[in-house]
């Protein structure tokens, strides 16, 4: 606890004596403007993060923009005292994301669950305009490989270990405080527990953010797992509620969610907490954005 005390610490207040500029793409965004009239008609600042909370948005680094992030989350608030409400346990993901243009990003990212990492590629189709085009659109794609060691399956090589997902990500500004977003889902794994659950699954993401002071928003997700596609362990549908804090540079999340797994197959078709059970994980998410543009 005291390490990953120490990781955020640096994290936070080490990268500010960086001589980089901010990411001019994501400080847009946190300005929070509509643009107006003939030469800024597009909507920038859909969502001040490029997580809602576990489900990623519309929103992307810049052009030569990179992003630090890191995903935290403690164990059950349900674990009760002796635990302290789960604050003695934890899992975590390190994430990287740059910009290789305005439209086009990729990722790499290291859970502790499963020992997993993750590549990711996001691409922007669509951006919402004030007069012609009402939504904003992006394609993301995720490959993921857990490395955890099982030595009573020997046979579980990289092939078997590794999953894909595809999610079409539809956001909307409707207005300086409310922007809502869905996104359905398609992931393959090579590798399922029997012969009865679904290689392929497929799952709808909704969720949004509303703001109530000029620097922070309430943020909600509901990832819907359609049925019969789990079936040999009881899997729920992933809820998370969290705060949006805009501090500069940095964007801080808190988090309250069922789902300890921090990537979409984890999310998606892993989640085994119910909010009913009291299988409540609290964590944060924090991101630094830099820029490397001369």
């Amino acid at each position: 606890m005291q390490k990953i005390a120490c990781y955020i610490i640096l994290f936070l207040f080490g990268s500010q004596q960086l001589v980089m500029a901010q990411d001019d793409k994501l400080m847009k965004m946190l300005d929070d403007s509509l643009a107006t009239g003939p030469q800024k008609e597009l909507v920038t600042g859909t969502f001040k993060a490029t997580q809602l909370i576990n489900v990623p948005t519309v929103e992307a680094p810049g052009k030569r923009g990179l992003q630090f992030l890191i995903m935290h989350r403690f164990g059950k608030l349900n674990e009760g005292a002796y635990e302290l409400f789960g604050l003695d346990n934890a899992s975590i993901r390190f994430g990287l994301d740059y910009g290789i243009t305005d439209r086009l990003a990729v990722g790499v990212g290291r859970s502790s669950v499963d020992k997993a990492f993750d590549g990711s590629i996001k691409y922007k189709v669509l951006q919402q305009t004030t007069t012609s085009m009402p939504i904003s659109l992006s394609v993301y794609g995720l490959v993921s490989n857990y490395t955890q060691r099982y030595t009573d399956k020997p046979y579980l090589d990289a092939r078997y270990r590794t999953s894909y997902t595809t999610q079409l990500l539809i956001a909307r500004k409707f207005s300086r405080n409310l922007s809502l977003q869905v996104a359905p889902s398609w992931t393959h794994f090579n590798l399922v527990p029997t012969t009865a659950d679904k290689n392929d699954v497929l799952a709808v993401s909704v969720g949004g953010r509303m703001k109530f002071t000029k620097r922070m928003s309430f943020n909600a997700e509901y990832n819907y797992l359609l049925p019969d596609q789990v079936v040999s362990t009881k899997v729920y549908n992933s809820i998370s509620l969290g705060i949006d804090i805009e501090t500069g540079g940095h964007v801080f999340q808190l988090v309250f969610t069922n789902s300890a797994g921090m990537v979409a197959p984890y999310y998606l078709a892993k989640t085994n907490g119910s909010w009913g059970k009291g299988d409540i994980f609290f964590g944060f998410n924090v991101s630094r954005a830099f820029s490397f543009k001369k």
